[in-house]
């Protein structure tokens, strides 16, 4: 009955001619309710030990060639005269307004004695301006049902702040924002007690075999640069002070380095003369760009163990450097992800879960920056079968380097990517991030409506040598963390192991 009642959603667009924001969202709802995953085959009683040449995938939505088309309506992209760019997407269809500002350099800005200082500095704001202290804020946000929230996650080459609401309370909203990003005073009572709460999530986290993968692959990935951590350090939490704080917020925190993205029920002329009463008077120009190689020298393949004793599974990464947000090279390597270890539908998860029940999931990811980027493949698998586990592993990575995917590999691989960007466009807010994306990348305007053609047009030997060059046997970078006395012995015959513990000091 649901296979019989779905329809295919190219065929739904053909019928429509340009897509809309609610008819894109239909389509790809279609496709997504269209093939019966692995996992919910076992549920319709599927053997959950059946080879990858018996999975059925049942209830497939009709195939259609034709490529999900889109036009985005354009957002209004102003620079005001103290150098602040604002995109303001209208959006009538509920009384809301959202506010997200990104803020350059972020984490990336972070002294190398001082790693968490751009963290700290967002993590602060909310806790008192030169008129308002941490409860006046927090009780002020929550009279309003609105939210108010900043991050500067580690990696990331931008500080985010984000605000939201009814939009009868915008300038309540606005007064807020503008309040806690032009003038925290970062009260020295707050930042003990901020001190103490990142000291226990970093103890947590140490503790955390996932974290400790993910900091010993980039450290290894990323050597001597600031795209190399992946926290505070202990040392970093107990010595960053209120002047420290204040400097990096000085410096950093200007209207040049800045893009306000603004969507909900407004005009966009009005909401310009709004951002402008709260924002009109910041000032400060826009710092350099970053500057980064274009191409990384491979490093050649090396596994580094984390020793983590008496740890009863091994959490595996393999991978390496990838690319820019701009590269060309984006719109394959998206492909070749979504076709090895994408979701529950991919190689990866179907080999090591599926069929050989080694890990409860295996994926793959990449991320794309102003700076090259990475990517990986993980699991977490028993430690007593962490050489099957990477015996798998290699067999995926050498598959997808050696064999042209099929077709229809190659067909569910388009729509998946290509459905959950439709499902996306019914979501303002993540309409806004995309914009954003596109303006600080300084990609295209037509850059979103093209999307869905870039990836529908990426082919088979593309994929290829999309693996070729980012799944490179000869210079994958493997972290394992896991008990040294059990796994070490394990790991060596697939290469020189390299032991260091936890903090990523060397051991013997």
């Amino acid at each position: 009955m649901r296979a019989s009642a779905m329809k295919d959603f190219t065929g739904i667009l053909r019928a429509a001619g340009t897509a809309t924001v609610a008819q894109a969202t239909l389509a790809a709802w279609a496709v997504l309710a269209g093939s019966l995953l692995p996992s919910a085959a076992l549920a319709q009683g599927q053997d959950k030990s059946a080879p990858l040449s018996q999975v059925q995938r049942l209830g497939r939505a009709p195939v259609n060639k034709e490529v999900l088309r889109v036009q985005l309506p354009r957002p209004t992209v102003v620079k005001l005269k103290n150098g602040l760019t604002i995109v303001l997407e209208e959006d009538h269809k509920l009384p809301t307004i959202a506010f997200t500002m990104w803020i350059r350099p972020g984490q990336l800005a972070d002294p190398s004695d001082l790693p968490g200082l751009a963290s700290f500095t967002a993590g602060m704001l909310r806790e008192g301006t030169e008129k308002r202290t941490s409860e006046q804020i927090a009780s002020q946000v929550d009279s309003l049902g609105a939210t108010l929230e900043a991050s500067s996650r580690f990696g990331v080459s931008y500080t985010s702040l984000n605000a939201s609401g009814l939009i009868t309370d915008t300038a309540k909203i606005l007064d807020l924002l503008s309040d806690v990003v032009l003038h925290p005073s970062f009260p020295a009572g707050e930042l003990a007690k901020f001190k103490q709460s990142e000291g226990a999530s970093l103890e947590q986290r140490l503790a955390n075999p996932a974290f400790l993968a993910q900091q010993g692959f980039r450290r290894v990935s990323y050597g001597d640069t600031p795209m190399a951590l992946a926290s505070a350090t202990k040392e970093a939490i107990e010595k960053i002070s209120v002047e420290d704080l204040k400097r990096f917020h000085e410096k950093h925190y200007v209207p040049g380095n800045t893009i306000l993205g603004v969507t909900g029920d407004f005009t966009s002329s009005e909401m310009r003369a709004t951002i402008e009463r709260y924002f009109g008077a910041w000032t400060g120009a826009a710092e350099a760009p970053e500057t980064f190689a274009a191409q990384v020298t491979p490093q050649p393949t090396k596994i580094t163990l984390v020793d983590r004793p008496a740890s009863v599974q091994t959490y595996i990464i393999g991978g390496d450097r990838a690319i820019r947000r701009t590269d060309p090279e984006y719109y394959g390597l998206a492909v070749m992800n979504q076709v090895l270890g994408g979701g529950p539908q991919a190689r990866l998860f179907l080999d090591l879960r599926e069929e050989h029940s080694l890990t409860y999931g295996s994926y793959s990811r990449f991320n794309a920056e102003i700076y090259p980027g990475d990517w990986q493949a993980s699991a977490p698998v028993r430690t007593e079968v962490t050489g099957d586990a990477l015996d798998r592993f290699l067999y995926e990575f050498k598959k997808i380097n050696n064999e042209l995917v099929p077709q229809s590999e190659m067909d569910d691989a388009h729509r998946a990517i290509i459905a959950n960007f439709a499902l996306s466009l019914e979501q303002p807010s993540q309409i806004l991030n995309d914009w954003l994306t596109m303006q600080y990348y300084g990609l295209p305007m037509d850059y979103w409506d093209k999307y869905p053609d870039h990836i529908g047009g990426i082919d088979a030997a593309a994929v290829q040598a999309s693996a070729k060059k980012f799944v490179d046997l000869d210079h994958l970078q493997w972290i394992c963390v896991g008990d040294r006395k059990k796994i070490e012995s394990v790991l060596k015959k697939y290469g020189t192991v390299n032991v260091v513990d936890v903090s990523g000091k060397a051991e013997n």
